[in-house]
């Protein structure tokens, strides 16, 4: 690898920008760089945090929608007709904050509705005057093949958050919001139920409620909890949750198995990351 003073154009403006910080080598390919960056670690000029986020600025880029988009079939829906009861249920149950408003079949929506909007309806008062057509805001559509890069973008000049996702054929194929993208950049964003120490599987809460990480292993699982739940077919209890949903489950989704109720409290269109338990 040859030196210079200053690195030369890439043609990539996030190879040009990265490689600001460091000037005294010189990045002709990607994979330059990605070396400069790791040399740049190990001698402790770039902090581990901050290095593995410089790989993913630089691979965002190659991503697309459709390889973050939450599924169709994960997919929240409000109808057009809903009462406000049943729009606050499934505000409560699912804990998003923005829901696809569609118009009988899913392919048609017709908006975004957001549930700070929904608010201001629990005072009785101000029930009477519920519209979910006067709440409903206009809908973004997005390609399946349209890059992250793109779209983060074009997220933050429009100020939208979320987007529908849209195959060849104009069908809604799923869709993706602005924290899915940045998790591509920074990595899993995390809540209050996730766990401090990495090497810890299950954390007990009051009232009898356990956390489990989605990978722990069955046989784990039952050797804590006295149980028998089946591993014929999966190893993990995330597996076999999803197994038994035939899908990958979203945040608020549940089920009971051999007595045990399980409740998602974080997943992302790929995976289930940690489970409520309560017997």
């Amino acid at each position: 690898m040859k030196t210079s003073e200053k690195p030369p154009s890439t043609g990539n403006p996030i190879i040009q920008w990265l490689s600001n910080f460091l000037p005294t080598q010189r990045a002709e390919t990607k994979a330059d760089l990605l070396e400069n960056l790791r040399m740049a670690e190990a001698d402790g000029i770039v902090a581990r945090d901050a290095y593995d986020m410089m790989q993913r600025v630089m691979f965002v880029s190659d991503l697309k929608v459709r390889d973050i988009m939450i599924p169709r079939s994960n997919m929240v829906f409000i109808e057009k007709d809903d009462p406000l009861d049943k729009c606050l249920d499934i505000m409560v149950e699912s804990a998003h904050s923005r829901f696809p408003v569609v118009d009988n079949e899913r392919d048609q929506i017709i908006g975004i509705m957001l549930a700070k909007d929904l608010l201001k309806f629990f005072d009785e008062e101000d029930q009477g005057k519920f519209s979910l057509r006067d709440l409903t805001r206009p809908a973004v559509f997005v390609p399946e093949s349209k890059r992250l890069n793109v779209l983060l973008a074009d997220f933050r000049q429009n100020r939208n958050h979320m987007a529908i996702v849209v195959d060849e054929y104009a069908s809604v194929a799923g869709l993706v919001t602005i924290e899915d993208v940045l998790e591509q950049i920074v990595g899993e964003i995390e809540d209050e139920h996730d766990f401090d120490d990495e090497e810890s599987m299950i954390r007990e809460l009051d009232e009898g409620e356990t956390i489990i990480k989605a990978i722990l292993p069955i046989d784990e699982f039952n050797e804590h909890f006295s149980s028998s739940l089946s591993e014929h077919g999966s190893d993990t209890v995330g597996g076999l949750i999803s197994q038994t949903f035939g899908h990958v489950p979203q945040r608020g989704e549940q089920l009971v198995i051999d007595g045990f109720h399980f409740e998602i409290v974080h997943a992302d269109s790929r995976r289930v990351h940690l489970i409520s338990v309560r017997k």
